[in-house]
């Protein structure tokens, strides 16, 4: 029996698949297996894992008409052989030492049953745009979560495979938020935290599902909190954040996008990231002011001091 499952779900994500898998298979800790199910991908996905499959015998791979990702999941669940399940996305990169440092936490604190971690957000050429920190304390996770903010980001999760059992997996009911809906419940059973460690890191593309679903997203969060509130007898307020990209394949909204990452890397020191976004902001709308604003700082102005 290994210690732990990675879950890895596949659809149409050659691009960014060998990067993802190379992550896994390079990890420090190696008592684990890489479960991969490719869900009826149209591209050139499953000869990419059928090569890895056949040179790596921790790979447990399988193949099947696109079911979509939550049941997917659950028979990844039902496959799963270890005690603790980390989750991966097929256009992440996992931290070489990121099983190791989420096992030994897990293992050292027997009460709680989930652990996420801090992240690098990264663009679609893999160049990081933000160093995001994230709520480490179980009081101030289960806050945020009550609230609709899904504080333990998915693919960073390490989670014990009996507890993810014990409330019936993810709920098909729960499209789009089927992890804000389990992190609820599993914070029924035990304590939920994140390591100040960086752990992943975490593409976010034009392409991605958030960016695609955010809109649906944010009224099936609402759905989920209002059924955790039923479930703990409590009143909660859902104040999730606004959705800030609308997902209309229009230059108005990639303008926005643009300006979102480009003004995030800038302030964080990326400046090459931060002018690469104002281009491509001026691409989609060249008379908008703000990306006009947003090169000339990358290129120009000195980086504000980060907060210590």
């Amino acid at each position: 029996m290994v210690r732990v499952s990675v879950l890895l779900p596949v659809y149409n994500a050659e691009r960014y698949l060998s990067e993802a898998v190379e992550s896994i298979l390079c990890q420090s800790f190696t008592d684990f297996e890489l479960l991969i199910t490719d869900d009826g991908s149209t591209d050139g996905s499953l000869a990419i894992l059928q090569r890895y499959a056949t040179q790596n015998s921790r790979i447990r791979l399988s193949s099947r008409a696109n079911k979509g990702l939550i049941l997917t999941l659950n028979e990844m669940l039902a496959q799963a052989e270890g005690e603790f399940l980390a989750r991966m996305d097929a256009d992440d990169v996992a931290a070489p030492d990121r099983l190791a440092l989420q096992t030994e936490f897990l293992q050292a604190h027997p009460e709680y049953v989930c652990v996420g971690g801090a992240f690098n957000l990264i663009d679609a050429q893999g160049r990081t745009v933000q160093w995001i920190p994230m709520p480490e304390q179980n009081d101030e996770i289960q806050q945020m979560l009550l609230m609709g903010r899904t504080i333990i980001n998915h693919p960073c999760a390490l989670i014990r495979r009996k507890a993810l059992q014990q409330i019936g997996g993810y709920d098909l009911r729960m499209p789009t938020v089927e992890d804000l809906d389990m992190l609820l419940k599993l914070g029924e059973l035990g304590k939920l935290a994140n390591l100040s460690d960086t752990v992943l890191d975490y593409r976010f593309h034009l392409e991605s599902v958030s960016a695609q679903n955010i809109l649906f997203q944010t009224e099936m969060a609402e759905t989920a909190c209002q059924q955790a509130w039923k479930r703990r007898g409590i009143s909660g307020k859902f104040d999730s954040p606004q959705p800030w990209y609308r997902p209309l394949p229009n230059a108005a909204s990639q303008q926005q996008f643009f300006h979102r990452y480009g003004w995030w890397a800038f302030c964080s020191g990326f400046r090459l990231t931060a002018a690469r976004c104002g281009l491509q902001a001026i691409r989609a709308r060249p008379q908008t002011l703000e990306s006009w604003k947003l090169l000339i700082c990358a290129l120009l102005k000195p980086i504000p001091p980060r907060e210590s």
